[in-house]
């Protein structure tokens, strides 16, 4: 009997020693959620602000996984993210309509700028996007896309009334600074996001020569995944994200966000706004 009543206690160590090892290899452990996001939240330095901020106000850690939004929502949809922030809304609303993901929730938009050499080679300054993505083709000036399925390169694609082909246009696979640093590096022509653009600027021999209009609008969106998309996934931590980056202080953040760096806000706080009004 004495020897059952010390095996009891040990097993059951055992059985707690062993919960634990397997939740800490899942995507979040007790207390901390993995966010998948886009690397322009990374590359323009709002993650660095924000993250602490939650952290110190929520007691959840935050493991962040910068990668093209179409990365992001393929992990959120294997169960190895608790919450996404992405900017593909056409490819949010299919995946939300996939049924695995909670609430998505506007937070913030900025832009999509073409960046490029002074020169234009193109002459795409004051034309429609669209309309000056034509004008590159035409040109065969050097154009750098992400070619990563992110936000930007979803874009992008949309910009152009067909694939482009040949030697002028090459995709780098990398997220948005080294886009921008292989652009600048060989005087072409790139689609980015304005705050990692602005970000970087100083680095960077390249220009914006068009912007403005609701195509080149840059919305982005927090997503909470469930439990219907893995076991593993922490609900309440995706939960706390979402409602703190929603919320007054999180907005507030977001809002002045650049203006010491850059003279201007590299993101516009949207919680609770109609988003069909923005960019009018």
């Amino acid at each position: 009997m004495l020897g059952r009543r010390l095996l009891a206690p040990l097993a059951a160590l055992v059985m707690l020693t062993a919960c634990g090892t397997d939740q800490a290899a899942g995507p979040s452990a007790e207390k901390s959620l993995i966010l998948a996001t886009t690397t322009s939240t990374q590359d323009s330095g709002l993650l660095d602000e924000l993250l602490p901020a939650f952290t110190a106000e929520t007691g959840w850690q935050v493991k962040p996984l910068a990668v093209g939004s179409g990365q992001a929502i393929e992990l959120g949809r294997r169960g190895e993210a608790d919450v996404l922030l992405v900017h593909s809304p056409a490819a949010e609303e299919k995946f939300v309509a996939e049924g695995t993901a909670g609430q998505r929730r506007l937070v913030m938009h900025n832009d999509f700028v073409l960046v490029g050499p002074s020169a234009d080679p193109a002459g795409i300054r004051g034309v429609p996007a669209a309309q000056a993505m034509q004008k590159i083709a035409a040109a065969q000036a050097g154009f750098v896309s992400r070619g990563d399925e992110s936000g930007t390169h979803a874009r992008e694609k949309q910009l152009w009334q067909q694939q482009p082909s040949g030697s002028w246009y090459r995709s780098t696979g990398q997220g948005m600074g080294a886009t921008l640093r292989v652009a600048s590096e060989t005087s072409a022509y790139t689609l980015t996001d304005r705050a990692t653009y602005l970000a970087q600027k100083s680095s960077l021999a390249l220009e914006i020569l068009n912007e403005g209009g609701k195509a080149l609008l840059n919305i982005y969106h927090v997503i909470e995944m469930t439990k219907r998309a893995g076991e593993r996934v922490q609900p309440d931590g995706a939960k706390a994200f979402a409602d703190w980056m929603v919320a007054p202080r999180a907005q507030e953040m977001i809002g002045r966000f650049g203006v010491a760096q850059s003279g201007q806000p590299l993101f516009a706080a949207d919680a609770g706004k109609d988003e069909a009004s923005l960019g009018s």
